[in-house]
């Protein structure tokens, strides 16, 4: 998961989470929401660390 689609399910849970009002037999749209909320900022803190440490990794170039 790149930064793209992490900001990407941030985005769709923020909507789903406060904007969206309707309902659907047996699923909590809020819910659902707050999970894609979740594991978007859970892929953007993940993208970061493992290019943080792709940087850092080699001699450095010239």
């Amino acid at each position: 998961m790149r930064i793209g689609s992490s900001l990407a399910l941030i985005a769709i849970g923020a909507i789903l989470a406060f904007a969206v009002t309707d309902k659907i037999n047996s699923v909590d749209l809020t819910m659902v929401g707050y999970i894609l909320l979740a594991v978007g900022s859970l892929g953007v803190v993940l993208t970061l660390a493992t290019q943080n440490s792709r940087n850092q990794d080699g001699p450095p170039r010239q």
